[in-house]
């Protein structure tokens, strides 16, 4: 990947003169050379100035044709952070407009956060708040993380791969959403680039060794279409091109192909100048190469959910090779380039109204996680929306619902209304019963069937799809939780109470429980309860507040005359406990039983979380977990793994390769993995029709590092497609 040229003052400028001739740019110019003075004597990972960074950021909003806050903003957009600099300082320099989206692209650094995912969580929060507010926040903020990425070889291999996995995650998604095309493939690739190597580099070699043959067969097939479209008087552009990386790998992976097998390499653009000719220049299309059936999709008549518009079509080219054409008009070009960007009135400091309904999904996520205090759930809901494409279907009344891609009937319900979708036991899709488990597709007519007596169930979750049904599922099952805890809290505390000669309903007419409540620092008596019913409070803590220190010594002592084995129980269970205990470290509780979540299977190096369930100990999962969302966020204790054990305790992990059905290629898989220096417990194959092979491995290793050495070396290997980890 080519290594793009440092922007300058005088790049900048000119970029901004190219298309805005009337720009006052003395503006810009105080911006870089207040950043130039701020940033002064810092430097970047890779050693040079750090000036270096700001000046690219600011010159990738000027590509995107932005208005002079937003360049300045990039240019401006790490000196609170990182330097004396002060919002005051900003504001009174360059005005409340640019001091705010400054603030808005500023991560929340001066808090202290009890994880780092719970930092990251909330910063994505604060950015979603700013963006909704202002778009041009996210636009900055696009722009900064595609520096990053192009920049990120400095760093070391963790920390790239963090870097990659948020990039992949939120914001490649977002810049899909926003219609920015170039910028959602250029990260996208980069992320493949710093997650899978092994199969960037190859791909990159695959692809060049063709480049020759490629770039013929483009500018003849231009010529072809270009002769047939003149023939019937479409005035047309013909553009060819490659498609991107990431791109390849997904088809790779979605038809579990090798890179051989892959045909529909190369897509054409014609770009024509009105929507008549876009379809006059589709009937020529078909007239001369055949069409693929059901690869034609009409994004001109229904637009997708970023305003993107073109007709898509797959046709067999010459030399029986298949190509994807779209077709589009000018304007819809333009749109399809820079997105949400190309609607910007830098003159008058707007966005066109047309804009506003692209963005309507940035208040829809804001609605939709409002009521979500978690900010891990937060953050795992909203990747939800981001990688959504959107279907429309509509109510027996004839109004449209705008659903995520992949929709049931209960996330209907759902939007429809919150007690719908809690009360939901069947629906009519087309008049017709369906399961709620049904995919919907846009224009479907969707009847939802409730019941007085329904409560949602966790089973739901694994039904939805929209991160509204999610959380308001989640919802329901976690007050049900609290009230139950919050029972079996008050029981636990009344049967602890009764040797003192004291009962619960006593205690809560007096001061005492209060007292200690707020000694515990905990909001109120019900909390109180509610933290002894999961198990977070534990009596031996508790009591103590609650009784005088005479009666407390009283029953010690005569406690000490009962029975001797309950010493050599406690060791007992301690012995049992040592293990997992070895390899994990919890906050504030001692000598408590660890397990590890079967639907994650956590390694060491993995991110992870902890959840307290009475009587079960502490379950650990990955902090990515779906399944951890479901729990109440209360439950949550602070985990980390032991460093000093890192490596000593060997877990085991399933990886599954999908590979080429080859002589002797398990043979060199299974010798690959030992060669890492791990065991393999068990190994599975089995083989597909179309001539591949899956094979599942279980192996034993260390922490995350080990396996992404597997990983990367098994996907290294000629013959394997895909490498992945099973997390169930």
């Amino acid at each position: 990947m080519a290594k793009p040229q440092h922007a300058t003052l005088e790049s900048i400028c000119n970029t901004i003169a190219s298309y805005y001739p009337e720009a006052k740019l003395d503006l810009v110019k105080k911006a870089y050379a207040f950043a130039d003075e701020a940033h002064r004597g810092q430097l970047r990972s890779s050693g040079e100035p750090y000036m270096i960074h700001p000046a690219d950021v600011a010159q990738t909003l000027a590509d995107l044709r932005l208005d002079l806050s937003s360049i300045v903003t990039g240019l401006l957009h790490d000196t609170v952070e990182d330097t004396h600099a002060t919002l005051e300082q900003i504001e009174k320099e360059f005005g409340k407009d640019i001091a705010e989206l400054v603030d808005g692209v500023t991560k929340l650094s001066q808090i202290a956060f009890k994880t780092s995912e719970e930092k990251q969580a909330e910063n994505f929060r604060k950015m979603i708040l700013a963006m909704a507010k202002d778009i041009r926040v996210i636009l900055v903020k696009l722009s900064d993380r595609l520096n990053n990425m192009r920049t990120l070889e400095h760093l070391a291999p963790a920390k790239q791969q963090a870097i990659a996995q948020e990039t992949l995650d939120i914001y490649a998604p977002i810049a899909n959403r926003l219609g920015i095309g170039w910028l959602k493939m250029e990260l996208e690739d980069l992320c493949l680039r710093y997650l899978h190597p092994d199969i960037y580099y190859k791909l990159r070699t695959q692809v060049a060794k063709t480049k020759k043959e490629r770039e013929k067969y483009i500018d003849d097939v231009s010529q072809i279409l270009l002769e047939e479209l003149e023939k019937y008087d479409v005035r047309a552009q013909v553009v060819g091109r490659a498609k991107h990386f990431y791109s390849i790998y997904k088809k790779m992976d979605r038809r579990s192909s090798d890179f051989d097998q892959i045909f529909d390499l190369i897509a054409f653009r014609i770009i024509v100048d009105n929507i008549t000719e876009c379809y006059k220049a589709l009937g020529v299309i078909h007239a001369v190469y055949k069409p693929v059936p059901g690869r034609f999709k009409d994004y001109i008549a229904i637009p997708k959910a970023n305003g993107y518009q073109s007709l898509h079509t797959t046709v067999i080219g010459p030399n029986g090779e298949r190509i994807e054409i779209q077709i589009r008009t000018q304007e819809m070009n333009q749109v399809a380039q820079g997105g949400i960007a190309a609607h910007w009135k830098y003159k008058e400091g707007r966005f066109d109204s047309r804009a506003n309904e692209n963005v309507a999904w940035v208040n829809r996520l804001l609605e939709w996680h409002k009521d979500l205090s978690d900010p891990n759930e937060f953050l795992e809901t909203v990747k939800i929306d981001l990688f959504a494409e959107d279907v429309f279907v509509f109510t027996p009344t004839g109004e449209v619902k705008q659903l995520s891609h992949g929709a049931t009937p209960l996330d209907f319900a759902y939007a429809v209304h919150t007690d719908v979708g809690n009360k939901c036991v069947g629906a009519k899709l087309n008049g017709k019963i369906v399961p709620l488990k049904h995919r919907l597709k846009s224009g479907d007519t969707v009847e939802i069937i409730t019941s007085p007596t329904q409560t949602p169930s966790k089973d739901w979750l694994k039904i939805v799809k929209s991160s509204r049904a999610k959380a308001k599922i989640r919802a329901y099952i976690k007050t049900q939780e609290r009230e139950r805890a919050d029972t079996l809290g008050r029981e636990i505390l009344d049967k602890a109470l009764r040797p003192y000669s004291l009962t619960l309903a006593k205690m809560e007419k007096g001061s005492e429980l209060l007292k200690a409540a707020n000694t515990l620092r905990v909001k109120g008596l019900e909390e109180l309860f509610i933290l002894v019913g999961y198990g977070r409070i534990t009596m031996d803590t508790l009591i103590p507040l609650l009784i005088p220190k005479e009666a407390l010594e009283r029953k010690i002592e005569s406690a000490k005359a009962e029975d001797e084995s309950f010493l050599k129980r406690v060791f007992k269970a301690a012995a049992k406990r040592s293990e997992s205990k070895n390899a994990i470290k919890v906050a504030e509780l001692e000598d408590v039983l660890i397990r590890f979540g079967r639907c994650c299977n956590p390694l060491p190096g993995d991110s992870i979380i902890g959840f307290i369930t009475r009587g079960r100990g502490v379950t650990v999962h990955t902090a990515t977990c779906t399944k951890a969302l479901d729990n109440d966020p209360e439950r949550r204790v602070d985990v980390r793994w032991n460093v000093a054990d890192k490596g000593s305790i060997k877990r085991h992990v399933k990886i599954k390769v999908l590979s080429l059905d080859q002589p002797g290629l398990l043979a060199l898989m299974s010798q690959t993995i030992s060669s890492c220096g791990v065991n393999i417990a068990s190994a599975n194959i089995r083989t597909t029709k179309d001539k591949k092979a899956i094979a599942q491995f279980d192996v034993e290793v260390g922490d995350l590092t080990q396996l992404q050495k597997i990983v990367s070396a098994l996907e290294s290997k000629k013959g394997v497609i895909t490498v992945e980890r099973i997390r169930s």
